[in-house]
């Protein structure tokens, strides 16, 4: 199961929703390690392929060279703000903002000035008189004339001089106003961008705390392997999570074929089956033509069903049976979601589940490395050895028995 999770980089929905946390955290990590190994392996691709590119064509001669100092010559570095007349940074943009907008504003009313320039030469171009196209007599009239033309259009410059200055002042104001906000949005913008940086640097911080933890959680399963492996109780012991060939011994009671050939549930070599079930039919159908010729849910030496084990039941009605119980109570359930069993047990937080993968004929917790040849193994194993590697160790110390007249589990057998 978690080979194919891990090939395909997915995991489905309800496979996911009976992972508990500690469950979910190996996962991850395991999905991540894939994701970095994947990563490496089309990197050195890439760089093999590009040094292949590269091979045979001629090396550029461009370079860098660096400013020397005069007495130590060394590299030149000037360091902003050591100086004594360096001005801070806040200073500096205020003044090349406002040279921007004076500059700006300037360029505006220059092009103002020469409109309002040609409107006055037009409108008082008619009003100017030849001296030679007037009688004797009316010379006197028309230099009066002339010399008060001159004058209004000497007011009308000046006024508009004044009204070009106080807009040039209005827009260079307005303008540097202006960059000030773009310069205030590019700063939010930037904090938004540190506030993000602080953001990955705590997720990096929690990938390390999870790879601290898988690799607290391996040696410990390392060691407890050893003592499985002493004990006999176990089948194999995978060097890893995605070890390819598993080893288990002693093999599997072989599976008959089902009774109902036309019901079976089609598991060709090389075909994909997906871990999730659509209907509780389904499961029931698998249970009976998969995992009741192997026995799963009996004690060791098959005479009867096991205490500890129940039918198709959720988790609340798990956490209902062990509410009451003190440390250590537990029980084997069948998934309703997916074709696997989930181990339900109280702890001293409350009561946790924990998921078994019942796939390639043996049972494991998922993301354990013990796998078991029975579901009674697994059991038997955990009462002896801690359930979880990371904090307080717990044990399944006794098992929760039917608490009605009819068992849960009879549609399984029926």
């Amino acid at each position: 199961m978690l080979q194919q999770i891990l090939a395909d980089m997915y995991i489905e929905p309800e496979l996911l929703s009976e992972l508990n946390e500690e469950q979910k955290q190996v996962l991850f990590l395991k999905m991540r390690e894939e994701q970095i190994r994947r990563w490496r392996e089309r990197e050195t691709q890439l760089e093999k392929e590009e040094a292949a590119s590269l091979k045979g064509r001629k090396v550029s001669g461009k370079f860098v060279s660096w400013m020397k100092g005069l007495d130590d010559d060394d590299v030149w570095v000037w360091v902003m703000g050591e100086h004594r007349d360096d001005k801070p940074y806040d200073q500096i943009c205020d003044e090349i903002m406002a040279e921007r907008a004076a500059l700006q504003a300037q360029r505006e009313a220059e092009q103002l000035r020469a409109r309002k320039e040609a409107e006055l030469e037009k409108r008082f171009s008619g009003l100017s008189v030849e001296p030679e196209q007037v009688v004797l007599s009316d010379q006197l009239k028309a230099r009066e004339e002339q010399r008060r033309a001159d004058e209004e259009l000497k007011e009308e410059r000046r006024k508009a001089e004044e009204d070009l200055r106080r807009l040039e002042q209005e827009r260079k104001q307005q303008i540097y106003i202006s960059l000030k906000e773009k310069k205030q949005q590019e700063h939010t913008h930037d904090q938004q961008d540190n506030h993000w940086q602080q953001t990955l640097q705590k997720s990096k911080a929690a990938d390390v705390r999870r790879r601290s933890l898988a690799k607290q959680t391996m040696e410990d399963h390392r060691r407890r392997s050893v003592k499985a492996l002493e004990r006999g109780r176990v089948a194999a012991v995978t060097k890893a999570f995605t070890s390819p060939n598993p080893d288990p011994n002693p093999p599997p009671p072989p599976k008959p074929k089902p009774r109902n050939t036309s019901a079976a549930i089609s598991r060709k070599a090389g075909m994909r089956r997906s871990f999730s079930a659509t209907s509780r039919d389904h499961i029931v159908r698998w249970f009976r033509e998969e995992q009741f010729p192997l026995r799963a849910g009996f004690q060791r030496d098959h005479s009867r069903i096991a205490r500890w084990f129940h039918g198709i039941i959720s988790r609340e009605q798990a956490e209902a049976l062990l509410k009451d119980g003190g440390p250590g109570l537990f029980l084997v359930r069948v998934s309703e979601r997916i074709f696997g069993y989930v181990l339900s047990y109280r702890s001293k937080e409350g009561v946790k589940h924990l998921l078994i993968d019942a796939s390639e004929n043996c049972y494991m917790l998922l993301g354990d490395q013990i796998r078991f040849t029975s579901l009674s193994e697994l059991v038997e194993y955990h009462q002896v050895e801690p359930l979880s590697s990371c904090g307080e160790e717990e044990f399944l110390l006794q098992a929760c028995g039917q608490s009605e007249a009819t068992a849960d589990y009879t549609e399984l057998f029926t």
